[in-house]
């Protein structure tokens, strides 16, 4: 029988009678401690047991202050699967048994490939984006785009700030748009060096402090790439105080009208390292489970829509646990 559950610190399932806790909220003293990728909010201290990441996702959360000292990346028949959500970032398969996704992408962005999902019994899936609206724009439409905006920004001697996560968006966003050599923000140089690092072909470029130190920003016009901030961020309003510069907000919520008028950005740009709705339904389809469970997102939404499809879905919460034969 297997057991999954939804408690205080995250999900929990079993792997031969040992616990396994899935990207839990801080650390755990026994078991098995899975951590999906580098992202501050699936990052924690770990206290002790056995800690399964890949190499890249532990030489970011070092980076990042959180180091993970003894850890592996295989361990008896669980297996680590690319999830295609940012650079290390996997998602955990128990045997041909259980495939816990962690956030993950089946879209191609830049250097990024989409995820290659195996078939199941029981799958735990994000659903960030589980709702019809979060369908987003081909990426060579997004790339024509925003080349578009830079360009017209440009003519009018305008510098251009594209925003999006420093970890994960940004990198490719400097891969996207290496062509206009960006600068960068200070934060995202540091992860894109640890990127260059593992291999991935991005542009070495000036911090925005070197930058602006030598002078370099006042010979407009200019592009970087910088965190997702708002408008209300002191960056941001320096930026554009100084030197005029328009700011591009990216994230899938931008599908959302109400995003742009919450971030205070020039333009906005659905673009996502998640799955949008349509890709969920075609993971859930290539993993061909016999149950579903749902975490991260619309989880009731998703679940109901599932189920409304012909499959054993439920969102997975907290006090409701779930035996599975």
């Amino acid at each position: 029988m297997q057991v999954v559950k939804m408690t205080q610190n995250g999900i929990v399932s079993s792997h031969n009678g040992t616990q396994v806790h899935l990207d839990p909220k801080k650390g755990v003293a026994g078991g098995i401690t899975f951590v999906s990728h580098a992202h501050i909010d699936h990052l924690h201290r770990q206290n002790a047991g056995l800690v399964i990441m890949s190499k890249q996702t532990s030489e970011i959360a070092k980076l990042r202050g959180y180091p993970i000292g003894d850890f592996s990346e295989e361990y008896q028949n669980l297996t680590l699967v690319d999830s295609g959500h940012i650079l290390g970032a996997r998602g955990l398969l128990f045997g041909e048994e259980v495939f816990y996704t962690g956030d993950i992408s089946l879209r191609e962005r830049a250097f990024m490939k989409g995820a290659k999902v195996p078939k199941c019994k029981i799958l735990i899936t994000e659903c960030t984006f589980g709702m019809p609206e979060y369908v987003f724009p081909k990426i060579d439409d997004t790339i024509k785009r925003v080349n578009e905006i830079i360009s017209d920004s440009y003519s009018r001697g305008k510098p251009v700030i594209l925003l999006g996560y420093e970890l994960g968006k940004a990198q490719v966003l400097s891969y996207m748009f290496s062509h206009w050599e960006p600068y960068y923000h200070d934060s995202v140089k540091r992860i894109n060096d640890v990127y260059r690092r593992f291999g991935v072909d991005l542009k070495d470029s000036m911090g925005h402090s070197e930058a602006e130190k030598a002078g370099m920003l006042e010979k407009k016009p200019w592009l970087m790439i910088a965190p997702n901030l708002s408008g209300k961020n002191a960056f941001i309003k320096h930026m554009k105080s100084r030197y005029d510069a328009i700011t591009v907000g990216f994230s899938g919520w931008a599908q959302s009208r109400k995003f742009a008028f919450a971030r205070q950005h020039d333009y906005s740009i659905p673009l996502s390292d998640h799955c949008d709705y349509n890709e969920l339904l075609r993971l859930v389809k290539e993993c061909d489970p016999e149950k579903i469970y749902t975490v991260h997102g619309f989880v009731k939404e998703f679940a109901s829509d599932l189920s409304g499809r012909g499959y054993d879905a439920q969102p997975l919460l907290e006090n409701a646990l779930d035996d599975y034969l």
